[in-house]
């Protein structure tokens, strides 16, 4: 099964963890799928960039979301619970990547309508899985929404 969506498929990427940037990023260039992954390193950017405000104003609204939680300016909880709350935005699949593996933070993420939730490895090597069967499983697997269909 393939994504309906023409290619490249748009990611966005929302941690202000450098390291993670670099992994994440250097395990979606060796995926098959074409994308591109846009990048913004706390929660007030990421909705600029969703909203397609300042800077981001000619950028185009993501297919998929990768979301940490703990983010500096604006909670990750607060992104999401923004977004679903969003007519225009709900449709957005967002997928929580984040250190934490505490209940109460997954309990809270699917509570706010979180596509699925993933803790992050400690392991490089875990990680580095981690991150391809994310991409496997939402370029390869499942169809997401068009961008046009957010806005009707």
């Amino acid at each position: 099964m393939t994504s309906s969506i023409q290619a490249p498929i748009e990611i966005l990427l929302c941690e202000d963890n450098p390291g993670d940037v670099y992994l994440i990023r250097n395990s979606f260039k060796n995926g098959s799928i074409p994308h591109r992954l846009h990048h913004v390193i706390d929660g007030e950017e990421a909705m600029d960039f969703l909203y397609q405000k300042g800077k981001y104003c000619h950028y185009p609204r993501p297919h998929l979301m990768i979301l940490d939680l703990n983010l500096p300016k604006k909670h990750g909880f607060e992104v999401l619970a923004e977004i679903k709350a969003d007519p225009q935005l709900k449709a957005l699949p967002v997928v929580i990547l984040t250190s934490s593996q505490a209940d109460r933070d997954i309990v809270k993420s699917y509570q706010l309508y979180a596509s699925c939730y993933v803790s992050k490895p400690f392991d490089f090597d875990e990680f580095t899985e981690a991150i391809d069967k994310i991409e496997n499983f939402w370029l390869n697997l499942v169809q997401l929404p068009l961008i046009a269909e957010y806005n009707r």
